[in-house]
This record gives C-alpha cells, structure tokens and sequence, in this order.
C-alpha cells in the first residue's frame, strides 16, 4: 500500500520536510517514489505539486494523518 507522508530533513532544530509517496512499511527517510512538494516550519513555507498530488490520490494512494492535516492546514482539497 502506497502513503502520502512526511520525511525529514535538515539539521537538528532546523528541520524541513519533504512531502513524498512511499511504501506504507518503508522507513520515514528511507526509499521514496515519488516527491509531491515541501513544507519549512520556520518560515512557513509550503510548496505541493496539486497535479501530482490528485494523481497519487486516484491511484489509491492514501494520506498519513501528519500530511492531511497539514493539507488541511493549507486549505487543498483532497
């Protein structure tokens, strides 16, 4: 089963995260295969693919319950 979630990355106490599709058993920064955008915390920057992202879903991908609510957050539909 294919999920939507976050992975980290950056420095401690500077973390930014990816949005990315991976197996639902891989680790959180482990092997991904696909990256639909970004979110940094600090400056509140976010960034999705929405074309990618409607593709993923349609495909039978489904959302963590980090990533939904940060969709949610945004305001994209899902």
């Amino acid at each position: 089963m294919l999920k939507i979630k976050l992975s980290m990355r950056g420095k401690r106490n500077q973390r930014t995260f990816r949005i990315i599709v991976a197996e639902a058993q891989s680790k959180r920064d482990g092997k991904y295969i696909d990256e639909l955008g970004f979110w940094n915390p600090h400056t509140e920057e976010f960034k999705v693919d929405k074309k990618k992202l409607k593709k993923w879903l349609s495909n039978g991908a489904q959302l963590t319950q980090g990533t939904k609510k940060l969709l949610a957050d945004q305001k994209i539909a899902t």
